[in-house]
């Protein structure tokens, strides 16, 4: 099966720069979508081939997540069945007889880490969460984790070991789900490749000359990572400040 992952930072923005042809030419069985940032009931698009689910914010214009696929889920669960966190849209989870996909937009700390606090308790949440669903079968995970976990995943990682996205602790929980059995798929691919980027800033040219972080994941449970076929970052998808990312799993 193959994968596409795209944080679009608002979805009706991408469709304006290409979103419908890029969609099409990647053809992918499942394509996950974060930051839609669309009011309830939005739903712009219509591919005939695939299943779509969408999960809102209840403030308008704010975070949101949705999948497109071609195979329809033996069940659909919106949020992590938490009151507290369920509110923003950040998951949909659908499961087939072989797996669990979960698209997922994790909470950004924000620019003076004023919303640290509120990230980790979202981070403890979500890995209970997986933990639940991972007892049940084998889980594939699609989204902006906002966080890059190694200094290689950013261009600059001295600068920026106190800015949201790189601070000690969001990297401490995105490694507690990679401990508790999961694989970030790019890095068992590619364990030594720098520059590889999915997340770029608007200013200061900053693509043009790939100062970027890698923010986007594919991680798959321990027992599908022999099952990788490809993992990779298709920078060259312009349309957001985020790139696509595309994984193919024999399953």
């Amino acid at each position: 099966m193959n994968f596409i992952s795209w944080s679009v930072n608002g979805l009706k923005a991408a469709i304006s720069h290409g979103f419908v042809d890029d969609f099409k030419q990647l053809d992918a069985d499942c394509f996950c979508l974060q930051r839609t940032r669309l009011a309830k009931g939005e739903q712009p698009l219509n591919f005939p081939n695939y299943y779509q689910y969408w999960n809102y914010a209840e403030k308008k214009g704010y975070a949101g997540t949705a999948i497109f696929t071609k195979y329809k889920p033996e069940n659909i669960i919106y949020g992590m069945n938490n009151s507290k966190f369920d509110t923003e849209g950040r998951i949909i989870t659908l499961e087939y007889p072989q797996f669990y996909l979960v698209d997922v937009y994790v909470p950004v700390a924000g620019e003076k880490l004023q919303h640290l606090d509120y990230r980790l308790a979202w981070d403890r949440a979500f890995l209970t969460y997986l933990l639940h669903l991972q007892s049940h079968k084998p889980v594939i995970i699609a989204g902006d984790m906002s966080v890059a976990d190694q200094p290689i995943d950013l261009a600059e990682p001295a600068k920026n070991h106190h800015h949201a996205g790189f601070t000690k602790d969001e990297r401490v929980d995105f490694d507690k789900i990679l401990n508790a059995g999961f694989t970030d798929s790019f890095r068992y691919l590619h364990p030594n490749q720098s520059g590889a980027y999915t997340w770029w800033s608007y200013r200061y040219n900053a693509r043009a000359r790939n100062i970027g972080w890698r923010l986007d994941y594919f991680l798959v449970a321990d027992v599908l990572a022999n099952k990788i076929n490809s993992a990779q970052i298709l920078a060259n998808i312009k349309g957001s400040s985020h790139c696509p990312i595309e994984l193919d799993l024999k399953i």
